[in-house]
């Protein structure tokens, strides 16, 4: 007779390895609390983790500080990066700032190694797919992996993304398509071999808005400039373009701009390698959910918005406020998690509806024009 495995115990779990997951097992190593990490990569390098990102002083900034990083961020910092430029399809340049405001520029990439090489060898547990996740009573918690594996817990924390496997527990809410997706491209050694592209970017962010679609790309590190193609359209818009095919699949994407200017064109025209398709999901604005007993949500689990630059940010000063009250409370992590959930359901529904705000900003009409004026401080029509 044989008897089951007993099930690897963990007093705290946290799921997913992103910057909010890793911010927060940072700053309880800070402070001699252990945890475990579970990710589905098979490690580290495992897949691309996106590009730039602006660090905002009130949310990611003052979490790297309590994660005691924020020096090797500044040496993380693109030069140049916070420049921001505003055109229309026609490439008429209706804003444009090259001033440094509080907001510097990360290759995401990097700011994950940053926060990978601070933690203690062994926090992060690669090639653990959570597959289910189910209450045991008194606040534990029972996690079971792709491999077969099953751990318990006392404190699970749900870090893991748009489509959380931890999510349910607290919450029947799931992302909504916005009625906008992306195409990411990437052009490489643009400086030299597209030179107008490269002129039309600068040395940070931009936008080129117009007839409800967009090109935003960002200058990153070595000469790179990547691109995120916006389009309203719907969801399966995206799963008939081929974007196995990659000559077929940029022709049909590049269609959607025609008689916009041959520069911002081939910031996609002239891409090297795969397009890769990202239809923008969103949970409810003021999404909550009551206090579940040893289990919490952080990130885009708990909040997944529009991108608006605000998505990082939230998601590293969710864990460190996490972490925060955690350890203000070491004998009471009821009381803990509901200290950190009553400061991140207003923050997240202010963020959240603001980034659907602009999203409707960026792809409603006279996109370019509204744009710059927010951004030069000025009033849009019919604004309050």
């Amino acid at each position: 007779m044989t008897t089951a495995p007993i099930p690897e115990h963990h007093p705290l779990l946290v799921v997913g390895a992103g910057l909010g997951g890793l911010t927060l097992a940072r700053v309880l190593a800070l402070h001699g609390v252990g945890c475990t990490v579970l990710d589905r990569d098979a490690d580290r390098d495992a897949r691309s983790q996106g590009g730039m990102l602006d660090l905002h002083e009130d949310t990611a900034q003052a979490a790297l500080r309590e994660a005691g990083l924020y020096e090797g961020f500044r040496r993380l910092v693109q030069p140049g990066g916070e420049a921001t430029r505003v055109l229309d399809r026609h490439a008429t340049v209706h804003h444009a700032d090259d001033a440094e405001g509080g907001r510097p520029e990360v290759h995401r990439a990097a700011l994950r190694d940053l926060l990978l090489d601070a933690l203690p060898a062994g926090t992060v547990r690669w090639g653990a797919q959570v597959t289910a996740a189910t209450p045991l009573g008194g606040g534990r918690h029972e996690v079971r992996l792709a491999d077969g594996t099953t751990l318990t817990t006392d404190l699970l924390v749900g870090a893991d993304g748009a489509w959380s496997r931890v999510r349910p527990l607290v919450s029947d809410a799931a992302p909504a398509y916005t009625g906008v997706s992306f195409v990411e491209a990437d052009l490489t050694d643009a400086d030299r071999r597209h030179p107008r592209a490269a002129a039309l970017v600068g040395s940070g962010l931009l936008f080129a808005l117009d007839q409800g679609k967009g090109l935003l790309a960002h200058r990153e590190p070595g000469a790179r400039l990547h691109t995120y193609v916006a389009l309203r359209c719907p969801a399966e818009l995206l799963d008939s373009l081929g974007l196995a095919d990659r000559a077929a699949a940029r022709r049909r994407v590049l269609a959607h701009f025609d008689g916009w200017d041959e520069g911002l064109r081939s910031l996609l025209a002239d891409g090297d390698g795969p397009l890769v398709a990202r239809p923008v999901h969103a949970l409810p604005v003021g999404h909550r959910w009551e206090r579940a007993p040893g289990v919490t949500l952080l990130g885009d689990a708990a909040h997944l918005m529009s991108p608006s630059g605000e998505g990082a940010n939230l998601a590293m000063l969710d864990g460190a406020e996490l972490a925060a009250a955690l350890l203000a409370r070491p004998q009471d992590p009821e009381r803990a998690l509901a200290t950190y959930e009553a400061a991140l359901f207003p923050r997240g529904e202010r963020a959240a509806r603001e980034s659907a705000e602009s999203l409707e900003l960026c792809f409603g009409p006279d996109a370019a024009r509204r744009l710059a004026a927010m951004m030069s401080g000025g009033r849009q029509d019919g604004a309050a």
